[in-house]
């Protein structure tokens, strides 16, 4: 994750050298809005990254003698049969039309957004990971 880290921080400091470029010649609101988030993102990317290395360390495939049974086991747990991804996207999907066709649609669509996205949050934080 090392190398991730430091390709996905020159990105950021490409991002921020173009960004301060922008602002000196251009002096324009949205592509300095652009080039500003795409500087945060992948800071954000790079920190992840690094918290992550420094958290678990090198991984198999980052060793020269890393060996692929290293990585074998449970990779993660993945629920099996969840409606929440499919009322988020509608929610997504409703608040994206409504801001076309107006506001009434927009908080239908703000509803379901926020119900899918607690649903996911909390759909197993009673019962645990069976």
């Amino acid at each position: 994750m090392k190398h991730e880290a430091y390709l996905f921080g020159g990105v950021a400091v490409f991002f921020l050298l173009t960004d301060v470029a922008y602002i000196w010649f251009a002096r324009e609101p949205a592509g300095i809005a652009a080039l500003t988030v795409s500087c945060l993102m992948s800071s954000v990317i790079t920190f992840f990254l690094v918290m992550n290395y420094k958290r678990k360390g090198r991984r198999p495939e980052d060793r020269p003698d890393g060996e692929i049974q290293e990585r074998s086991g449970r990779v993660d747990f993945f629920p099996p049969h969840s409606p929440y991804p499919v009322v988020t996207a509608a929610g997504v999907t409703l608040l994206a039309v409504g801001l076309i066709y107006g506001a009434w649609l927009s908080l239908i669509g703000l509803g379901l957004l926020g119900g899918g996205v607690s649903g996911m949050v909390f759909e197993f934080s009673g019962r645990g990971d069976a």
